[in-house]
């Protein structure tokens, strides 16, 4: 049986601090290098590597022992730290080394199917399916103790200031109105269904019903959507909610805690307040509810430059209720010749735009494609509205505004990436406020809650909800970080009288309301007090103080872009027994494919235990 000694520290915390002490450390090799009469270990942990040494004077065995380490072997060492003769100013122990006095073998290790180092062209499958190798690399275990930083932040933050952490059920209802639920089905109650939250909304409301005033949950949320680099199936919210509030104090309380965690996780001084700009604005200025505020390039509207021109692009699109807006990007008249923007423009066809007009301005003169259709006063009034200098690009989209604002909005981001014009190591936030109570969602063809259907509308709003809802405005708000959401909020509806008319706006009917929200529409009429919250998006947060670009590098076990885990085999197919118990039945279409998966996985399970096992069956 083995006793494990207490770890002196880890390697990667052996600085010159511990000169002429002997320590007792745990680790795993990154590398050995024989040099005859010297034998240099790299000794890794989750801290970084410390270099130890073994040389002739310790003994052959100590020599013998040393040269059959290989890397990824895990070994206990104990030594003298002493000052190296040739200081490695790269790395924080680089000043000293161990001399190696014992090593004891642990485990060996076969040769990984990949190096364990950050610069590695292995394929993401291949590092998912072993992902407990990858997440020995450095950069995804600092990720990782990030995330670490930012939920001990959390906890302490919401505990000084008086908030419950409160857990929510996993398994609860289906309401379908959102994203497509997980469902879990019931044995005890065959052909019903549980389903995993998309968010504990509805019940950190009830909690409010209930008197705890103040609740915080670092909640686990589910969600059965396309993936994409900043979403996965679950993830992780930041949420509070509070009692008798309004708008600024939970965005007062939102402002403290990324205070927080900005000094704790990353020592950097956080601004307060944080500037607000309404939704509008957000817009209109930036084409996104989501705006990057680290630079200018902002939209301009051309309208009332263009609404009388002979160019009929531009002119018809205003005259049928469209606007002309457009963007000027610095120094861009040389970067981008007539085929980039021309890429550009067949990217934009996806947002429904029907083409980029674009000009370039040098030297005084304006060309490029639509140039000859600018009168002179059009001239002199792109360059007082965009301050033209010289050497810039002005590119503009006449459309429906909708249209309009998300083609400038990609290509706002695309010429900001692209001339260098993003400032690095800013962490800008801002908060979008003042929304519209719903959107329009062309792809299901009616109006959905821009928030959600709980979500107060202000006053002029509550009006509006009789005569024409889709006209109000909502009391809600969205904290932003350099062009991404962190996380968003609202004053949520406590009477329900208004609570059944939101519901009707939506295209509720009175049955199907009860159906689904009977038991909150009920809880309303009983006391239930003014109520607030926020929920922040933990993931996003912790990807984008990392510095990464997808939330895969600060989640320990994610799925991949298919929303598979090939460690684990995740989704899989299971026993027939086990359906048949919850009452379900694989339909023939399916059966092919549940086969298929089923042969597969075997497969890979027979070459695995061949290839790995040393298993001997009689």
């Amino acid at each position: 049986m083995e006793h494990m000694e207490k770890r002196t520290d880890y390697a990667g915390n052996i600085t010159s601090k511990y000169e002429g002490q002997e320590v007792n450390l745990y680790g795993w090799i990154q590398r050995v290098r024989n040099l005859g009469n010297l034998v240099f270990i790299d000794l890794r942990d989750r801290e970084g590597i410390v270099q130890v040494v073994v040389n002739k004077d310790s003994g052959n065995d100590l020599m013998e022992v040393a040269d059959s380490l290989g890397s990824e072997d895990v070994i206990q060492v104990k030594g003298k730290v002493v000052k190296r003769s040739s200081v490695n100013p790269d790395m924080k122990t680089g000043e000293v080394e161990v001399d190696a006095t014992e090593i004891d073998v642990l485990n060996k290790s076969k040769v990984p199917p990949f190096e364990i180092k950050d610069d590695i062209n292995a394929a993401e499958q291949t590092r998912l399916k072993y992902r407990y190798l990858d997440l020995r690399r450095p950069t995804l275990q600092k990720a990782i103790m990030l995330r670490a930083k930012i939920l001990r932040a959390v906890h302490e933050y919401f505990d000084e200031n008086g908030f419950i952490d409160i857990e929510t059920p996993i398994l609860g209802k289906s309401s379908p109105e959102g994203a497509r639920d997980y469902l879990v089905p019931s044995r005890i109650y065959p052909g019903s269904f549980y389903a995993l939250p998309q968010s504990p909304q509805l019940f950190k409301q009830l909690l409010m019903g209930a008197g705890f005033d103040k609740y915080y949950q670092l909640a686990r949320c589910f969600r059965d959507e396309d993936l994409r680099g900043d979403r996965q199936p679950e993830f992780t919210q930041i949420d509070m909610e509070t009692s008798f509030t309004d708008e600024k104090q939970v965005q007062d309380y939102t402002e403290g805690l990324l205070k927080k965690i900005m000094k704790d996780v990353m020592n950097i001084d956080l601004k307060t307040p944080i500037k607000r700009i309404t939704w509008d604005e957000a817009m209109n200025k930036y084409g996104s509810d989501k705006p990057d505020t680290r630079y200018e390039m902002y939209l301009h509207d051309l309208s009332p430059i263009f609404k009388d021109s002979d160019f009929k692009v531009f002119s018809g699109a205003i005259a049928d209720g469209g606007v002309v807006k457009g963007i000027a990007v610095k120094n861009g008249a040389k970067q981008y010749s007539r085929k980039k923007i021309e890429e550009k423009q067949d990217y934009i066809k996806r947002y429904h735009a029907k083409g980029l007009a674009w000009v370039k301005y040098e030297d005084g003169e304006f060309s490029g494609p639509v140039s000859r259709f600018l009168t002179n006063e059009n001239k002199e009034a792109l360059i007082k509205e965009f301050g033209l200098e010289g050497g810039e690009l002005v590119v503009m989209v006449a459309d429906k505004w909708k249209v309009v604002t998300d083609s400038l909005d990609h290509l706002r981001r695309e010429f900001a990436h692209e001339t260098g014009i993003i400032p690095e190591g800013v962490f800008d936030f801002v908060w979008v406020v003042d929304w519209p109570l719903f959107e329009y969602d062309e792809g299901l063809g009616r109006w959905i809650a821009a928030h959600h259907p709980f979500t107060m509308p202000d006053d002029e709003g509550i009006k509006l909800l009789d005569t024409d809802p889709h006209k109000a405005h909502a009391r809600s708000y969205d904290i932003v970080m350099n062009g991404d959401e962190m996380g968003g909020g609202s004053i949520r509806i406590h009477k329900r009288s208004i609570q059944e008319k939101m519901l009707k706006a939506l295209g509720f009917t009175k049955k199907r309301a009860y159906e689904q929200f009977g038991y909150l529409l009920d809880a309303l009429d009983m006391g239930f007090p003014p109520h607030a919250g926020l929920a922040i998006g933990l993931d996003r947060l912790a990807m984008m103080l990392a510095g990464k670009d997808n939330i895969r590098d600060v989640t320990a076990f994610p799925k991949n872009a298919s929303a598979s885990e090939p460690m684990m085999h995740a989704p899989a197919p299971v026993a027939d027994q086990q359906l048949a118990d919850i009452g379900i039945e694989i339909e023939k279409q399916y059966e092919d494919s549940v086969k298929e998966t089923e042969e597969r996985l075997e497969k890979e399970a027979q070459e695995d235990a061949a290839k790995n096992s040393t298993w001997d069956e009689d």
